[in-house]
């Protein structure tokens, strides 16, 4: 039985903490650091010459640790990894931050936590299927002078694009032109889509998504309709 490991960790440590992992200083830390201190997790620190594959060489271990960090991003010397102290027997979604079940009322939803900087895939019955690192909107963006946070609220996959889509707006300079893959829009010009992850909430808005799953969703989970709940 698959019994889900960090939701509980994490609400315990916001509580204690009063941290708030979406906005402020603390966003622009690596999301799995805080976790350092509870049991069942350790933190590694990055060397020089230290790559992903270097310090994991198994590639299913690798990206269960860079999923619980929230970043696909080569890593930083100094900076800090998380890694389950039961590395190798761990299954992905014991790692996910939602409950493994949620009454859907018989649909699918893509629910997505700008806190947690994680989105969770409901099946039909309720059933978690999938779940993995999300980068949403800064709080505040240079490049137009405002705050880029992403829209919160329950909406649905209007538009869908494959591996070939990109902005219409940014980058600002060049009016456009930012690679999009595997984009599915769900409000105006807010889009899941894959992209980097630095491990903190850095985009215009939109929920960036490792670019597997962005292709996973797009093509083998969520048609136009399938409901998007944004939260924070």
């Amino acid at each position: 039985m698959i019994k889900n490991i960090t939701l509980p960790l994490i609400a315990a440590a916001l509580l204690v903490s009063g941290l708030t992992l979406s906005t402020g200083t603390y966003a622009q830390q690596y999301y799995g650091k805080f976790l350092c201190g509870y049991p069942g997790f350790k933190c590694v620190k990055v060397k020089r010459g230290d790559t992903w594959e270097k310090l994991f060489s198994d590639a299913r271990d690798r990206q269960i640790v860079m999923r619980l960090n929230r970043t696909n991003m080569p890593v930083k010397y100094r900076s800090w990894i998380v890694v389950p102290t039961n590395l190798s027997s761990l299954n992905n979604l014991e790692l996910s931050p939602f409950p493994l079940h949620r009454n859907t009322n018989g649909h699918k939803l893509i629910l997505v936590n700008l806190t947690y900087q994680a989105f969770g895939a409901y099946d039909n019955n309720g059933q978690l299927v999938h779940w993995g690192p999300v980068s949403g909107g800064k709080g505040y963006c240079p490049d137009v002078g405002r705050a880029c946070n992403t829209a919160l609220g329950n909406f649905k996959i209007f538009r869908k694009q494959g591996e070939e889509c990109v902005s219409s707006k940014f980058p600002i300079e060049t009016n456009g032109g930012a690679p999009m893959p595997y984009c599915m829009h769900f409000k105006g010009g807010f889009a899941l889509h894959g992209s980097t992850l630095p491990g903190y909430n850095a985009s215009h808005g939109c929920v960036r998504l490792f670019p597997e799953d962005a292709k996973w969703l797009n093509q083998d989970f969520a048609p136009i309709g399938t409901s998007v709940v944004v939260t924070r």
